[in-house]
């Protein structure tokens, strides 16, 4: 099983590439690693080159600014399920315009991190620690205080 974040450009040296790093060094479970596409002139080209760059059978979640809001736990469950099914994963962060039209119906979840615009560079920042989050829930870790 392969957890993979496909993101539209790169993140540059800064806390932001720290903060990514260090969650990914701590996740166990849900190894997770990041694949970054370049920056194109649309973002139907985006969504094209991601949609290229994605197995046919692997569960996507796709962050949106009109997804849904999960809580932390509910998206801890989401994640076990789809791993008691053997199923990869590959959630996508999208271009400065957002997600196309087409990946968003390839996306099985549309999420959210709140209805504030958030930075790539931030938003991926907060998935890497959501992941672990979710996996210390799964693991039953006292890092998740309920």
């Amino acid at each position: 099983m392969a957890v993979t974040v496909f993101a539209i450009g790169r993140l540059k040296r800064g806390p932001e590439t720290d903060l990514v790093a260090r969650y990914t060094k701590r996740l166990k479970r849900l190894k997770t690693t990041v694949r970054e596409l370049p920056e194109r002139p649309s973002k139907d080209q985006e969504g094209e080159a991601l949609l290229a760059a994605i197995p046919v059978s692997t569960f996507v979640l796709a962050l949106d600014e009109f997804g849904d809001d999960l809580p932390s736990v509910k998206f801890a469950h989401l994640l076990g399920d789809q791993l008691d099914q053997g199923r990869d994963l590959a959630f996508i962060i999208g271009g400065a315009d957002g997600l196309s039209d087409a990946v968003k119906e390839r996306a099985q979840v549309l999420l959210r991190f709140g209805r504030m615009t958030w930075p790539h560079q931030i938003v991926r920042g907060l998935l890497f620690e959501q992941i672990y989050r979710a996996e210390t829930i799964l693991l039953g870790h006292p890092y998740h205080r309920v």
